[in-house]
């Protein structure tokens, strides 16, 4: 079964420095994975947050999709690796990798909170403009 339109809410970021073309590949992998794993709920809601503490910006994309086993989370960002079937959601397993990938190259961290059916949540941070 396949959800309703999915509702985006985005609240004022604060402003990163970096290769805007890379850290856009960030956020489109992370929105990107938001709607396809939340797309099978009934009202999906897809929520961007930011803000700055402890010498770091930190931003957030949460969803109310299908979630995932924290255990498996250390794989999440590895080359090719899935925690769900391809035939359930379609893609090639290398969007986290990339998004873990860029926000190393730019000083930064990745990682992700989630239980099963209880949708997800993906932060990055990145060190502050000196």
């Amino acid at each position: 079964m396949r959800g309703g339109a999915a509702v985006c809410v985005i609240a004022a970021l604060p402003a990163a420095r970096g290769d805007r073309r890379l850290l856009r590949q960030v956020w489109a992998n992370l929105i990107g994975n938001a709607l396809k794993y939340s797309g099978k709920h009934a009202s999906p809601v897809i929520t961007v947050t930011g803000s700055s503490e402890d010498e770091e910006l930190r931003y957030c994309v949460s969803d109310n999709g299908v979630g995932f086993d924290t255990r498996y989370s250390a794989k999440l960002f590895g080359v090719f690796s899935r925690l769900h079937a391809e035939s359930e959601f379609p893609g090639s397993g290398v969007g986290l990798a990339t998004v873990q990938r860029i926000v190393a190259r730019h000083g930064g961290r990745v990682w992700a909170e989630s239980a099963p059916g209880t949708g997800a949540k993906f932060y990055f941070a990145l060190p502050l403009a000196e």
